[in-house]
């Protein structure tokens, strides 16, 4: 029996369906990029309101205190949330402390205490600076409340203890609210977000080694690519962070991404330096053997390349590494017919040691990855967490502009005895805090500026043209939420978050919604132009107070690159192969977030020596974990000779120093060839090891040195 023929819809039914399908395709788009952000700018509208309402019922002194709270926590996750908003009670508990000790100290003496409330403001930026994460903002929140209970308490210094407990209260009333909401109301985790950036970091490696082993990118976008990595090693440790604070968030998933982000760093660094040497041998094609080493190893590069468009699983990898050992096998049988001169040999034999490196760190890196999408719990080895770094000078830069800043204000308070110059001190002390871990200070304080000015007039028409006409608390939140929810939406565009900070802050200090509202216009403007003028006097400080030592200036970060390449010669051995990658890498990190998304050639250079930098330190650490384990005798006393040498020409790069150090690699190089025909096999693998790694360092000096002299092989 023939079966029915299936139903077709007419061509004048498609034609008629053709109109609602876009638009129900242009609606469904327009939902799925607009919809999170109108309902993030609806939760925060309705923390700030029912934080108000409950301030208003506590009858608490400065109600706003608590609604401003709300917009400053307002983020896209609850994980950051409640991350943000942990770091906001315990600096606003430091500061208040400190305010109330530093007033009890000084109690009828305004300059001491001003100078005083100066060097914690001090102290506490110069924390921040160091930080650079949200535990930054504790310090931040530590130096600028106790700024701004201090100030008012000069000419009161017996309220000062009331003044701490009333905005403890009422920060601490804002913190419940924002957290109940935004972790209870259509919540968004942020784990998953960590679970799509790990996914993204795993697909954009992989695609990179392909590119890199296929020959399909250039130098200059392989140096973008790995400042780009070091940016995302950094961004998933403060993904991580945050969702630390969410509910069903392990101990042991926490280890996994430490794990996962240790893996990421050893096989990247790795594969740079593989990537350098061909790089370096198709460079040299010209000259005679170097067409042989390429002939050799580039086939192995594509076949790897090649195996990398699987689904890398543990069979997967098990498999690679099986090719891999024989290919290897049957490029050494080659290798051995061709007779290759021994600095070919070396560059040869190099190439492979270092592809079985990357083969084994691969294998760790994609077991993690596979663990954490899989949501298999791993019993990894607790590595060294993730730490930021600042340069010592850009945080003592930092420190001393916040402490100029208020004593700079506090200066012109009293010589103009203007009431809203405490107005001033404080917003200029906020933001030169706020803005000391931004790579782009003046950017940022610009934008936050230009908020302010947006925010004038149209807080002027929403306080005397429409909170004026609100008889009760439901018309008051009908007047207030245009302005408070356009800048909570702008805050979701990043290229304008600071325009949207702005925005919210400023009416939420202007319009001072309060239990018994006062409508004086005269006192209205006089409140503006202290607040504008207090970021105007953040922008000039930044401007003007040693601008150059700001977060990832080329200059400060090459400096600590070279700082931490010398303590990879000096430093203990203990976990130091970890705390030199943690370091290097978020050295990168700060100059890709000043550079922005196209680094000039200046920051590019800093680049290139990062990461020559970073390939000589790895290979150095190897070689002293290998020196560790020798025995005493000639080899040991020549390798210990090349990482002092190294270490003297890290601490002054000068021509003689790098040639001290060229001519002790090749002792070295000379003394294990020496041993190697008498050695015990089970010797054999370290000193294979260890001529890989001198040729490493060799060749790292040489970019960093040019000698103008023939090329040599240790």
């Amino acid at each position: 029996m023939t079966p029915p023929r299936a139903a077709h819809p007419e061509p004048h039914q498609n034609a008629a369906r053709g109109p609602f399908d876009w638009v129900a395709a242009e609606t469904a788009a327009w939902f799925g990029d607009q919809g999170p952000r109108l309902l993030y700018v609806a939760k925060a509208m309705l923390a700030a309101f029912t934080a108000l309402w409950l301030a208003f019922r506590l009858e608490l002194d400065s109600p706003f205190t608590a609604l401003a709270t709300t917009i400053i926590l307002a983020l896209p996750s609850s994980g950051m949330v409640l991350e943000k908003a942990f770091n906001r009670l315990l600096g606003t508990v430091v500061g208040c402390t400190a305010s109330v000790i530093l007033v009890a100290l000084f109690p009828q003496a305004p300059a001491l205490l001003l100078t005083g409330v100066a060097l914690w403001v001090a102290l506490c930026t110069g924390g921040a600076a160091m930080h650079r994460n949200q535990r930054s903002y504790s310090f931040v929140l530590a130096g600028y409340t106790a700024c701004m209970i201090a100030v008012p308490a000069i000419d009161n210094p017996g309220h000062v203890f009331t003044l701490a407990v009333t905005r403890l209260t009422e920060v601490g009333l804002g913190i419940i609210v924002a957290t109940v909401v935004h972790d209870v109301i259509f919540p968004r985790r942020h784990a998953h977000t960590v679970m799509r950036t790990v996914q993204a970091r795993y697909a954009s490696f992989i695609g990179f080694c392909q590119k890199v082993l296929e020959h399909r990118l250039s130098p200059a976008d392989t140096e973008l690519h790995h400042l780009k990595f070091a940016a995302d090693i950094a961004a998933l440790e403060s993904g991580r962070a945050a969702a630390y604070f969410e509910a069903g968030h392990a101990s042991a998933h926490t280890r996994q991404l430490h794990a996962f982000n240790a893996a990421f760093m050893d096989v990247l660094t790795t594969f740079y330096t593989v990537h350098r040497l061909i790089h370096r041998l198709r460079s040299d094609a010209a000259a005679p053997g170097t067409l042989d080493v390429l002939a050799l190893v580039e086939p192995i590069h594509a076949r790897m390349a090649t195996a990398l468009k699987d689904d890398l699983s543990a069979a997967r990898m098990a498999q690679l590494r099986t090719g891999l050992a024989a290919d290897i096998a049957a490029a050494q049988r080659q290798a051995d017919a061709t007779a290759l001169d021994r600095p070919h040999r070396i560059d040869f034999d190099t190439a492979l040691e270092l592809l079985q490196r990357f083969a084994r760190d691969l294998g760790e890196f994609a077991a993690l990855y596979h663990g954490l999408t899989e949501d298999r719990r791993q019993q990894v080895s607790d590595p060294v967490a993730y730490t930021p770094r600042t340069p010592p000078a850009i945080v003592l830069a930092s420190a001393f502009r916040a402490g100029a800043t208020l004593l700079v204000a506090a200066g012109a308070w009293y010589w103009l005895a203007w009431p809203g110059m405490g107005n001033v001190i404080l917003m200029a002390t906020i933001f030169c805090a706020l803005a000391s871990s931004s790579p782009r200070p003046t950017a940022m304080v610009h934008q936050v500026l230009i908020g302010f000015l947006i925010a004038v007039p149209l807080s002027f028409v929403t306080e005397f043209w429409l909170v004026a006409r609100a008889d009760d608390f439901a018309p008051m939140v009908l007047a207030t939420l245009p302005i408070f929810a356009l800048g909570a939406y702008i805050t979701t565009i990043p290229k304008w978050g600071g325009i949207g900070v702005g925005l919210g802050l400023f009416p939420a200090t202007l319009l001072v919604p309060a239990n018994q509202m006062r409508y004086d216009v005269e006192s209205f403007l006089s409140s503006e132009l202290s607040l504008v003028m207090g970021v105007v006097v953040a922008y000039v400080m930044f401007a003007v107070v040693l601008p150059e030592h700001t977060m990832g200036q080329r200059d400060h970060v090459a400096a600590a690159l070279w700082r931490e390449a010398r303590s990879a010669c000096t430093a203990g051995l203990g976990r130091l192969k970890r705390r030199f990658d943690n370091r290097v890498r978020d050295l990168l990190s700060q100059l890709n977030a000043a550079a922005g998304p196209a680094p000039r050639e200046a920051a590019r250079a800093v680049v290139r020596q990062g990461l020559t930098l970073l390939e000589l330190g790895h290979a150095v650490i190897e070689l002293r974990q290998l020196i560790a384990a020798s025995p005493a005798g000639p080899v040991r006393h020549s390798l210990q000779q090349v990482v002092a040498r190294v270490a003297h020409y890290l601490q002054a790069p000068q021509q003689g120093q790098g040639q001290a150090a060229l001519d002790a690699i090749l002792q070295a190089g000379a003394a294990i060839r020496a041993v190697l025909p008498d050695a015990v096999p089970e010797r054999l693998p370290a000193l294979h090891t260890a001529l890989a790694d001198l040729h490493a360092i060799y060749t790292s000096l040489l970019d960093q040195i040019s000698t103008g002299e023939t090329r040599h092989a240790a």
